[in-house]
């Protein structure tokens, strides 16, 4: 009788697990999507999109100072995005990612999409959809001004060179340069600041990002032109095609109508 009683017991006790398993799933579909809900349609019941953006990149993402709210190409973008999916371009929330946390937040269902220059790559795919490309970047160098180093050719192993966890850069530098050290940061205001700090000799990203820093103190510049194509594009949850296709049809529709070129003329003052 004990042991038909102890085996009760754990059925019910694993039943009740299972409901408030289940119950816990169903909260975050009701956030942003689960991996098998169609992730556009619980945007619309949600009445919001929620974007991964990133925060210290000028020009792209920016918190500024005085207002705290982000700014940047990415968040315009992002908004138009929102606008033509929802009708209200106000009817979006933005939550900060890194190059490192962006596609694990995705993952994770804490946001819906990924707008953070985030270069399009065969390895990515595997992870994640994207939408087509919104912006054509590329891999340069920032230095102070005077620095012995004009371009990847005068990158040796002496050359302490700068880049950010989980960004391509870092790869693609020690692709074009195998024997500098490379130093990584967390993100672009740490790697910045290293910089400054003389930490290392320059810092490599895309060269849209470096063209920020260097607005924000012009003893920097950039040298020796692009050495990558870094192509960037919006990232999905693999599998939320409606989501990547309303996406896509919110670019076409800034191309056409010329809002994505106001947008560009008014943060990339150089390409």
């Amino acid at each position: 009788m004990f042991k038909r009683k102890k085996g009760l017991f754990s059925i019910l006790l694993l039943a009740i697990m299972a409901v408030f398993m289940l119950a816990a799933c169903g909260d975050k579909d009701k956030t942003t999507g689960g991996k098998d809900k169609d992730a556009l349609q619980t945007i619309k019941d949600n009445d919001k999109i929620v974007f991964g953006v990133k925060n210290d990149s000028n020009l792209f993402g920016l918190k500024n100072p005085s207002t705290g709210e982000i700014e940047g190409l990415d968040i315009d973008i992002a908004k138009e995005i929102a606008k033509s999916i929802l009708g209200d371009a106000s009817k979006v929330e933005f939550k900060e990612v890194t190059s490192k946390t962006r596609i694990p937040m995705l993952q994770n269902g804490d946001i819906n999409a990924i707008i953070a220059t985030m270069t399009i790559s065969k390895e990515r795919k595997k992870e994640v959809d994207f939408s087509d490309v919104y912006f054509n970047a590329g891999q340069s160098l920032l230095v102070k001004k005077g620095s012995k180093i004009k371009s990847i050719d005068d990158i040796d192993k002496s050359t302490k060179v700068i880049a950010v966890k989980g960004s391509t850069s870092a790869q693609n530098i020690r692709e074009k340069a195998p024997e500098a050290q490379v130093l990584e940061f967390e993100d672009y205001a740490q790697a910045f600041s290293a910089l400054k700090a003389g930490k290392g000799d320059t810092l490599t990203t895309d060269d849209a990002i470096l063209y920020g820093m260097a607005d924000l103190d012009n003893n920097y510049e950039l040298v020796g032109g692009k050495f990558t194509e870094e192509p960037y594009g919006i990232a999905a949850k693999k599998g939320n095609t409606k989501l990547v296709e309303a996406i896509n049809k919110a670019l076409t529709e800034i191309k056409d109508n010329g809002r994505y070129d106001e947008i560009h003329k008014k943060w990339i003052k150089k390409d």
